[in-house]
Parts: C-alpha cells; sequence; structure tokens
C-alpha cells in the first residue's frame, strides 16, 4: 500500500510542529511505504531539507507556489471554452458554489496547455469580466484583476502539476493540501484522509484581515476562496482527524460532516524521555525554557519582556529560549535588539537543539504562543514532568488543566495559563513557580500522569496504521 502526504508549508523545510507529526508519523511505520507531496511557498526552499527523510519515503514530489512567476505567456489566445466553463470559473472567483469536478477536469486535460496563457487569454478575460460585474463594478478594475490573479494563478498552478499515484491520500491541512487531495481521491478514485492540527482556515482568515497590502474591500475574496477550499475538502474526505474537541466543534460549524470526525490527539513517547540529561544539583539558578521557533507566532517577544520582570526579582533565573532562529531573521534580530534595549542578562538563544540533550535541565518550560494546536513542545515537558506557564491557546489549557468533558481526566494542574499577549500575568505566573518548588514538582508529576495515560504515541501510530489500512480495504469495493 502506497500512502500519499500531501504537506504544505512545513514538512521537510520547518522543523518542529506538523513537521515533527508528519516525521514521527512515517518514522514509526517502517513497513509502509509514503510518497511525499510537499507544497512550499518559495522555490529556493527546494532540496534544503530540515530532516533527513526516512528510507519508507520512495519518493518526493515538491511543488512550489512562486515557480508560476517564473512561467511566460502570451494575451490574447482563444480556448474556445464552454459556456458552463466560464460561468464555474466565474463561480471561482465571485464565490459562488463551484463544481469542483469539472474545475479539475479542464485542467487536467490538454485544453489548458499553459497556466498564464490561460490566465491571459480571451476566454478568461470574460470570465473576470463577468465576475467583476457582480460585486466589484465599483472598484478599478486593474486592481480586481491583480487580486484575482495572485489569488488564483497558484490554483490553477497546483493542480496542472502531475499527482504522484497512491493506494491512499493524506492531507495534513485543508487549503492547497486539501485541494491537492481531493482532486487525487477524484482522478485515481482512491480513498482520502485529512488530518487538521490547528483550523486552517480560521488561521488564513485571522492572517488575511492583519494584512495590509490586502484592501479591504478585496480581502472577502482571498477568504472566500479558502473557505471554499476548506469546504471542498470536508466534502471529499471520507475521514477527518482532528486533535481536540474544540477544534471539532469548529470543523462541524464550518461544515464538516460530524459523522467522518475522529479526534486522535499528539503523543509522546514517554520511554525516549525516560534517561535525559538533568540539572546539576548543586547549579542554583532556575532555568526557564521554551521550545519554540523564533518567528512571530509564537511571540518571543513577549516572553522576553515577561522574563525581563522575572529577572528583577529573581536575580538567578536564565531564560533559554530553544529553536531554530532562521526562519525569519529579521524577527530574530528584532528579538535580541529587545534582549539589549531591557539591559537584561541571561537570554540564550540555543537555534535548533536536540530536545533531550536540554530540556530536562528545565525547572520551569514557558509557550507564549498566539495561536497553537495541541503542541507537541508542551507534551515534551510533560513527559519530563516539568510545569509549563502557557498562554490560553489551541489545547494548552486541557492540557494544563484536564478536559470537562466527563472523559474521567483526573490528574490535576499540570501548569498555569495565562492570556495572551499578557506579559505581566506571564511573569506573575512563572515567579509563583519559581518560589515554590513544591508546586513545581506537584504539577511536573500531574502532568506526567495525564501524558503517560492520554497522550501516547505507540496508541497514535495504531490507530493511524489501522484508518490507512480500513481506508485501503474499502477502496477496493469502489
Amino acid at each position: 500500500m502506497k500512502v500519499c502526504m500531501i504537506i504544505e508549508g512545513s514538512y521537510p523545510y520547518v522543523v518542529g510542529g506538523v513537521s515533527s507529526w508528519v516525521n514521527t508519523i512515517i518514522s514509526n511505520m517502517p513497513d509502509q511505504e509514503f510518497i511525499i507531496y510537499s507544497i512550499g511557498a518559495q522555490e529556493k526552499e527546494k532540496g534544503n531539507y530540515k530532516y533527513k527523510l526516512p528510507p519508507n519515503v520512495t519518493k518526493i514530489e515538491e511543488v512550489f507556489l512562486d515557480s508560476i512567476l517564473n512561467v511566460s505567456g502570451k494575451y490574447g489566445k482563444k480556448y474556445k471554452l464552454p459556456q458552463a466553463d466560464i460561468d464555474n470559473l466565474s463561480k471561482l472567483i465571485s464565490g459562488g458554489k463551484i463544481n469542483w469536478d469539472q474545475f479539475f477536469l479542464l485542467f487536467r486535460t490538454k485544453k489548458i496547455d499553459n497556466v498564464v496563457n490561460f490566465f491571459l487569454s480571451f476566454d478568461f478575460f470574460r470570465t473576470i469580466q463577468k465576475a467583476y460585474g457582480v460585486e466589484h463594478a465599483t472598484t478599478p478594475f486593474t486592481e480586481y484583476f491583480w487580486t484575482v490573479r495572485a489569488v488564483l494563478l497558484p490554483l490553477f498552478h497546483i493542480v496542472k502539476h502531475d499527482i504522484p499515484e497512491a493506494d491512499v491520500y493524506h492531507s495534513v491541512s485543508t487549503g492547497y493540501a486539501g485541494i491537492i487531495g481531493s482532486m487525487a481521491s477524484i482522478v485515481y478514485k482512491k480513498p482520502f484522509l485529512l488530518t487538521e492540527h490547528g483550523i486552517y482556515f480560521r488561521e488564513r482568515e485571522e492572517d488575511i484581515i492583519k494584512l495590509d497590502w490586502i484592501k479591504g474591500y478585496f480581502k472577502r475574496i482571498w477568504i472566500q476562496f479558502f473557505y471554499n477550499a476548506t469546504q471542498l475538502t470536508y466534502d471529499r474526505a471520507d475521514k477527518v482527524i482532528t486533535l481536540f474537541e474544540k477544534n471539532r466543534k469548529l470543523q462541524v460549524d464550518y461544515g464538516c460532516d460530524p459523522k467522518k470526525i475522529e479526534i486522535i490527539p499528539n503523543g509522546i513517547s514517554i520511554k525516549n524521555f525516560k534517561d535525559i540529561a538533568r540539572k546539576d544539583e548543586k547549579d542554583n539558578s532556575i532555568n526557564i525554557g521554551a521550545l519554540i521557533r523564533v518567528v512571530p507566532i509564537k511571540d518571543v517577544m513577549t516572553l522576553i519582556h515577561s522574563f525581563a520582570v522575572v529577572k528583577d526579582e529573581i536575580p538567578e533565573a536564565k531564560l533559554y529560549i530553544m529553536g531554530p532562529i532562521d526562519e525569519d531573521e529579521e524577527y530574530y534580530e528584532q528579538c535580541k535588539k529587545l534582549v539589549q534595549r531591557l539591559g537584561r542578562k541571561d537570554v540564550f538563544f540555543t537555534g535548533t537543539i536536540k530536545t533531550l540533550d536540554y530540556v530536562g535541565k528545565m525547572d520551569i518550560l514557558a509557550l507564549s504562543s498566539i495561536s497553537e494546536s495541541n503542541p507537541i513542545a508542551v507534551l515534551e515537558g510533560m513527559a519530563c514532568a516539568i510545569p509549563y506557564v502557557c498562554t490560553d491557546v489551541g489545547n494548552c489549557r486541557d492540557l494544563m488543566y484536564g478536559t470537562d468533558d466527563g472523559a474521567g481526566d483526573t490528574y490535576g494542574y499540570a501548569g498555569i495559563i495565562v492570556p495572551v499577549m499578557d506579559y505581566k500575568g506571564f511573569a506573575k505566573a512563572l515567579i509563583k513557580l519559581i518560589k515554590d518548588e513544591g508546586l513545581r514538582k506537584k504539577l511536573g508529576q500531574n502532568g506526567f500522569n495525564r501524558l503517560s495515560n492520554l497522550y501516547i504515541q505507540e496508541q497514535v501510530i495504531e490507530k493511524y496504521k489501522d484508518i490507512y489500512a480500513s481506508l485501503y480495504q474499502e477502496s477496493k469495493g469502489r
């Protein structure tokens, strides 16, 4: 059985998070053949892998959204599209109900020879004009045209790209990965599995609203595009996996059939943390650690501000920011300048590390993110029986405080939850734990107990093995 895993914006180019989860799934199924279909933003990432591909990855197909910019085309070609195709494309632009099967068929045939030629064709120009007249006739047409171009050219590019044939297709998000998984299930008539770590549509919607370079009246076009992609993925997926209950409810709200959804949380293999190095008993410093990439979504600056408050009261405190520093070099430089401006010592940026070499030496762990799902970094801290201070994002509240769904989670508090971007509240929580060693040990043990019973990697792997096998068997009857 071949499983084609379709991934957008992470593995194998980015360390941690979804990438770590993908690598764990593949590495722990050595007898299962995998094909990687990776959708990246920039072609300069090609071949620049942050992971050594496991030997059971027999092929990797790399597709980059910006590579379409290198494709030349000519204005005015006539494709003589049927009116049904023009109407369908117009709905894609204006946000109507799209016939995706018809759309995929148009691009999978030889009728469309070159996506840039097609975009600049007389047929598509008529389509844009039709969509423009529906809702945007009062806006400048040139601005509308370039907005549509930015939205649709990457889509046309990826659907025109070849898809490896497999027995099961597994997308790790909706968006572009979900579109490709949906299309593959139609083209090859094979089962399609979706795993959502975060809710992709919600994240993109929040990003688009914040962007300055997209004018307000065009933001709806972008949001509607990602909404349509989400609806397609939920409709086409044979099964949908999410990581925790809050996300399951959001999936249902966004149109996913609840009968398709199963909750499978992330897990950790506790045996990997059994004999990790610990802090020397003679070391009187207080080590605060953050297993995070130095990127804006992790809100490292709030963590640095919090540490400055802690350092004023606890001089022996040290902060270790443990994770890649090269994903957003500008933000990394801003973080270093903030440390200098605040005038606090003992802030260490380690860069990419082997987690097991560092995490056990921490007294407290911290997660300051403004968005998360079911963070593996928090599970790693729990595996070491180290308490966490986390922002109230994703599933962090349930990881720290337990669930309230009657599932029998009676393990107690494992850390402290604080509001997003509240550096004073974050500092207060850190100081509370620093001053109470007994509380640190109690919370750490509670976290270890919760992890040991509810977030077990071996069980996660077995569940995915069963899902792959079940989908494969079902496909034989199609």
